[in-house]
């Protein structure tokens, strides 16, 4: 959603900042977010890290407006895929090869560490029951694609994690069991990024209670979380809305 003087367009970017590292998660699907970010005063010529979440367009077609960064994404990220019918390509517009070309790139399926507090979660585990459903995806081959590269970033602020998700095809509740897993951390301090919810329906209900047992302590759903969900996250937990050009203070 815009807000003010910054445009917003479907798609999503953040630029996140904890303890002097800096890194760019995801870069929408034009180069919106590099005229959002003069508008912020913020030099990406000085970012020297890019962090994709997963292979679809509206997260990664901004990727043609940078070059010369290190690219941290899961191996995946690179297939051809469409919505069912093989017609709306809905990958990314450049191809693994042009996209070499211009970032140093780094990909990984396991956990590993950006910065000593920030860590990028790979392949998550998808083993919470209502979080499972059928993808509306394909691959080049005609076969389901499930989004096996979504992921996400963990930060442990104070001994407490801080989770940014992407579109969570890979479901919220499993990114951050698994955050918590791999780091041995219960306490979630805040969430923030797409939920990849759209209905109010059982699994929008099953994961009102998960977050209602975490006490978060802030709570951001935007991008791809739907009015539905919205309003019941709002009606349970008070959330803002998220707009474009706004700057998060999260201590």
């Amino acid at each position: 959603m815009a807000s003010g003087k910054f445009g917003a367009e479907h798609g999503l970017s953040y630029l996140i900042e904890h303890n002097g590292f800096r890194l760019l998660f995801d870069t929408g699907h034009s180069d919106l977010f590099v005229r959002n970010a003069k508008l912020l005063n913020i030099d990406l010529n000085k970012i020297e890290t890019v962090v994709l979440s997963h292979g679809h367009w509206d997260h990664g077609n901004g990727l043609r407006f940078l070059q010369n960064k290190k690219l941290i994404c899961h191996p995946g990220v690179f297939i051809k895929r469409f919505r069912k019918g093989g017609v709306e390509h809905i990958g990314l517009e450049m191809e693994k090869k042009q996209i070499a070309n211009r970032y140093e790139v780094h990909t990984y399926s396991s956990p590993v560490n950006l910065s000593p507090e920030i860590v990028f979660l790979g392949e998550i585990p998808r083993n919470i029951n209502f979080e499972k459903h059928p993808t509306p995806y394909i691959d080049a081959n005609g076969k389901p694609d499930t989004i096996p590269d979504d992921s996400a970033l963990m930060i442990i602020d104070n001994g407490e994690l801080v989770i940014i998700s992407g579109c969570a095809h890979s479901g919220i509740c499993n990114i951050i069991d698994y955050a918590q897993k791999i780091s041995g951390i219960k306490k979630v301090k805040a969430v923030v990024g797409g939920f990849h919810l759209k209905n109010d329906d059982h699994r929008l209900e099953e994961t009102i209670k998960y977050f209602s047992k975490l006490k978060v302590q802030y709570l951001y759903p935007s991008h791809c979380t739907a009015l539905p969900a919205l309003s019941k996250f709002y009606y349970y937990f008070g959330i803002e809305q998220l707009k474009a050009g706004m700057v998060l203070e999260i201590n």
